[in-house]
């Protein structure tokens, strides 16, 4: 039993720690529950080999997204469902996002070319670092 007391505590004293340095301005990008994933993307960035893109909504807010260099359409997608989930479950609670439906109904486009392909590198469309993607309208099936 003592150990598991000791145990315990050794948990809640690196959990405190952890929330201290996530409150830090300097590590604002960093997720409050960051997985191994993010801190490496997040590393990337500072060497160079990740970009940073914002994503231009249909309402005109943005988002920010970290991808790797060889990063395709289908990571950028799976980047903005992450921050766009974590965004929702910080703010309040979780709410149930169709992405099936968003993506079959929506595209990203950048400097008015449409990112249809899921394979498609990024880079490809001339996407490179602090670049501003777009969600395009009409559906992207009606191309």
């Amino acid at each position: 039993m003592e150990e598991y007391n000791k145990s315990s505590m050794k948990k809640a004293r690196l959990n405190s720690l952890l929330r201290n340095l996530l409150d830090d301005p300097i590590l604002s990008d960093v997720p409050k529950n960051p997985t191994l994933a993010d801190v490496d993307t997040l590393i990337s960035l500072e060497l160079g080999s990740a970009m940073r893109i914002s994503v231009l909504k249909l309402d005109g807010s943005t988002l920010d997204v970290i991808v790797m260099n060889s990063a395709t359409v289908k990571d950028l997608k799976l980047a903005i469902k992450r921050k766009v989930n974590d965004m929702e479950q910080s703010g309040m609670g979780h709410r149930h996002i169709s992405w099936k439906h968003v993506w079959a109904n929506y595209c990203l486009s950048y400097h008015n070319n449409k990112l249809l392909d899921d394979n498609d590198a990024v880079q490809n469309f001339g996407v490179r670092n602090n670049s501003q993607d777009s969600l395009a309208y009409p559906p992207a099936h009606a191309y």
